[in-house]
């Protein structure tokens, strides 16, 4: 019995001390972020002519520092919260950055207020990126990153690397919504939905022949209700046409990126559908923790811009409010949009760090 009795001991001896084999870490991804105002971070400032800017109180009171970084509401972009949730910074705007930094291998934000799918809307801007311009630099970005780590890794890298994509609005509020702009008089809304679709196709394969493979592209939301728009109404309400148009372009973009996925080799794109996260968040605030949804927390002019100027009266609580200014959301709402969102299994699909991920506090 002794001998069994130390036998057993040996045994269980030996058995301590075999590793434990822990599940394979989910690796924290390299984040390119391409966009309009709703995901600038910043590259907008350094353009002095451009008329789309957000580098003055009161952008950013609510950001790390509560001063403007460029970013065009009262805290953090979708892309910023999406970053925190995966474990990694926020990509630096790409004109912030020198093109030696080796920063470059962290990711970069190439998105421009005002910019859109067409290269001529948002001309008025003077300033700005459009979705081609900010491919370019990718391009431009991907040759630095092949110069320091080799071509293979810097395959590897871009193969890995989770794109994050979101433009269209300006498309329709700063280009065909403009009456006296050519693309205006020049399409019928079904002709240029056309001409947008086959645009997009081709940066987006632009994008695939560049490395990117793990694409989500955020849709529209329901533009006829944000606080530009409704005042252009009698009774202040959403503008019902508006929405169609975008209806109609999100239920396009979802089908042009299923045959994406059917056709292009390797790659895994997701369209994340936010059109009725936000409806909702504008319908039913309550339900969310907000109080108001059909104006803007800055007391702005809608007429003449509709952006959150330094002599603009701001709301006592920030948090209560779905809008920042005339177009965008609050840092509260973002929190929101970015949560449920990324709680959408296809976008979950597209890259292991989506999957599973807390929604990270505000920063104040």
């Amino acid at each position: 019995m002794a001998a069994l009795f130390v036998s057993l001991a040996i045994s269980l001896l030996l058995l301590a001390q075999i590793p434990t084999i822990a599940p394979a870490a989910v690796p924290k991804p390299v984040i390119f972020v391409f966009g309009d105002s709703l995901s600038d971070a910043g590259n907008n400032n350094h353009f002095p002519y451009s008329l789309a800017r957000s580098d003055f109180p009161w952008y950013g009171i609510d950001y790390y520092n509560g001063l403007p970084t460029g970013r065009f509401t009262n805290g953090r972009t979708i892309g910023d919260i999406i970053a925190a949730k995966l474990g990694v910074p926020s990509p630096p705007p790409f004109m912030s950055m020198s093109m030696n930094d080796d920063a470059v291998l962290g990711g970069v934000n190439y998105a421009s207020g005002g910019a859109g799918i067409l290269n001529e809307t948002g001309a008025y801007f003077v300033q700005k990126l459009s979705f081609d311009d900010q491919i370019s630099y990718f391009q431009k970005t991907k040759d630095v990153i092949t110069l320091k780590i080799g071509k293979k890794a810097s395959e590897k890298l871009c193969i890995e690397a989770l794109f994050l994509v979101g433009l269209g609005s300006n498309d329709y509020i700063n280009n065909f919504l403009q009456s006296d702009l050519d693309d205006a008089k020049k399409y019928t809304i079904t002709e240029f939905e056309d001409l947008l679709i086959n645009t997009l196709e081709s940066q987006l394969m632009r994008l695939h022949k560049l490395g990117a493979r793990k694409v989500v592209f955020h849709g529209l939301s329901p533009m006829g209700c944000i606080p530009s728009q409704r005042v252009k109404t009698k009774d202040g309400g959403c503008l019902g046409y508006v929405n169609d148009y975008v209806r109609r372009f999100n239920s396009r973009v979802k089908n042009l990126i299923a045959e994406l996925n059917s056709n292009l080799p390797a790659v895994q794109m997701a369209f994340a559908d936010c059109y009725n996260i936000v409806l909702d968040l504008i319908n039913n605030p309550q339900v969310y923790g907000f109080k108001i949804s059909h104006t803007s927390c800055c007391n702005v002019d809608s007429t003449i811009g509709g952006l959150c100027l330094p002599n603009s009266r701001l709301c006592n609580n920030r948090k209560d409010y779905v809008f920042w200014d005339a177009y965008h959301p609050t840092d509260a709402a973002n929190a929101v949009i970015a949560n449920q969102i990324f709680d959408d299994p296809d976008v979950g699909q597209v890259h292991p760090a989506l999957r599973n991920t807390a929604l990270s506090p505000s920063p104040r």
